[in-house]
């Protein structure tokens, strides 16, 4: 089964859920991994299921970056805030670095995002 990741900060969290929620449909055919507080909020705001990990700033974005290494990921979707600092930089650049070394499409905006579920579905087969 296709399994996406989803991770927002905290400002980009109700884009995630607009995004989210649009793409319900199709998600629900997807195995959905997630940080800590945006699994919450998605699990809350859409009833779709999620594996949730720890939270980003402790270690949730290095867990999904160990589930693509392993190929168990095939798509992140990572709305990052562009205009605020995060404490952990470093996991978030680990992160992007293991999508490109592991050839995994990663969006970082909701358009890029909407490509990278379509794109899924499409190879998974659904409309």
């Amino acid at each position: 089964m296709t399994r996406v990741a989803l991770i927002a900060h905290d400002d980009e969290k109700p884009t995630m859920i607009d995004l989210v929620s649009e793409y319900e449909g199709v998600l629900s055919n997807f195995e959905l991994v997630t940080t800590g507080t945006t699994g919450q909020r998605i699990q809350t705001e859409t009833g779709l299921t999620v594996d949730r990990k720890e939270s980003g700033p402790v270690g949730g974005d290095t867990q999904i970056g160990a589930e693509v290494v392993d190929g168990e990921i095939d798509g992140v979707i990572f709305l990052q805030d562009p205009m605020t600092a995060q404490p952990h930089e470093p996991d978030i650049g680990a992160l992007v670095r293991i999508c490109d070394v592991h050839d995994v499409p990663l969006a970082t905006c909701r358009s890029a995002g909407e490509y990278v579920i379509q794109g899924l579905a499409r190879d998974a087969g659904i409309q």
